[in-house]
């Protein structure tokens, strides 16, 4: 009997002490696995993943600047599809050696005789008259010394174009040959950072009865159509300098790259057909639906697989089958 008070009595205690430990919130628990990672730790795992996203950060920058570099003209754009129907001749329907050389008026003649679009190339002879003539030194096309800019346009008539009676004739001259009977892609020669040819090109256009656009290999001609006369259609020329060998500078890098579209904001890009797969070009006209001009097509097969990558095309050294 004893024993069964004193075992009552020692429970009544164990209650008692566990209600006053209970009050003081002195009660022990129970040990738990702790299935939820401390402070410490997750510091520690974010440290060690912060630099993959820093770098996935960076990379997604660059690549975002990237792509607004490379943009092209979005707003505002005008209609290019005039320009679609036809194929360009390259400097005209020419023929070095006959009486029909590049950039002659005869060879623009039978270009528009033939119903082609005329590709040309303009700059200014050192009294400041634009005349059409590709290079900037006579050496190939007249065996003289020097460049044009050396000579007065009256000098440069001395000088006649390779193999014919033919000789330079200025811009204007052609322009009423041509007037308006075909489309024209005026090439703006600007070999550094001279672009007086621009406003001097521009003058004899502005009443230019028909179709033209204008396009330079130098972002500064681009450049200046887009911020003086912003709705004639404007295109950057470019090529893969790099592969071509030449003695590439940072200003070549960025224009074949397109880097400097954010800038000049071209209506099309017309690039040598044979390096169709630039990355900066293919994005121009797949991923902004930029109008692509191919140069220089030298036969049927060329022009057949550059109809594939491009939409405009201008030729050389062959008559092509169709006209468009």
């Amino acid at each position: 009997m004893w024993m069964t008070e004193a075992w009552h009595k020692r429970r009544r205690m164990e209650a008692l002490q566990g209600n006053e430990r209970r009050a003081t919130g002195e009660v022990r628990k129970k040990p738990q696995k702790n299935h939820k990672r401390t402070t410490e730790e997750l510091q520690k795992e974010g440290q060690n993943m912060n630099p993959f996203f820093h770098i996935l950060i960076i990379v997604g920058i660059l690549i975002l600047l990237y792509l607004l570099f490379i943009m092209p003209r979005m707003l505002h754009k005008p209609d290019m599809e005039p320009f679609k129907g036809v194929l360009y001749a390259h400097r005209g329907l020419h023929r070095n050696g006959s009486d029909a050389p590049e950039n002659s008026m005869e060879a623009f003649r039978r270009a528009v005789d033939a119903g082609f679009g005329i590709e040309l190339d303009v700059q200014l002879t050192k009294d400041k008259v634009p005349v059409v003539f590709h290079d900037y030194t006579l050496k190939r096309m007249c065996g003289a010394e020097g460049k044009v800019c050396d000579y007065t346009f009256e000098e440069l008539q001395q000088f006649p174009l390779i193999g014919s009676s033919e000789k330079i004739p200025k811009f204007e001259e052609v322009c009423r040959l041509v007037s308006g009977k075909v489309p024209l892609i005026v090439e703006l020669k600007i070999e550094k950072t001279d672009s007086s040819v621009c406003p001097a090109a521009d003058a004899v256009l502005k009443d230019y009865p028909g179709l033209y656009c204008i396009e330079s290999f130098n972002p500064l001609g681009v450049y200046w159509y887009r911020r003086n006369r912003p709705r004639i259609v404007r295109g950057q020329l470019s090529d893969a300098f790099l592969l071509g060998g030449q003695n590439v500078n940072l200003i070549l890098f960025l224009v074949e790259m397109l880097l400097l579209n954010f800038i000049t904001k071209p209506d099309f890009i017309a690039y040598n057909h044979r390096h169709q797969g630039n990355l900066s070009r293919r994005l121009c006209h797949g991923l902004y639906r930029n109008t692509a001009v191919a140069y220089t097509i030298k036969s049927e097969e060329e022009l057949r697989r550059a109809r594939k990558h491009f939409d405009i095309y201008i030729f050389d050294s062959f008559y092509p089958q169709e006209s468009t």
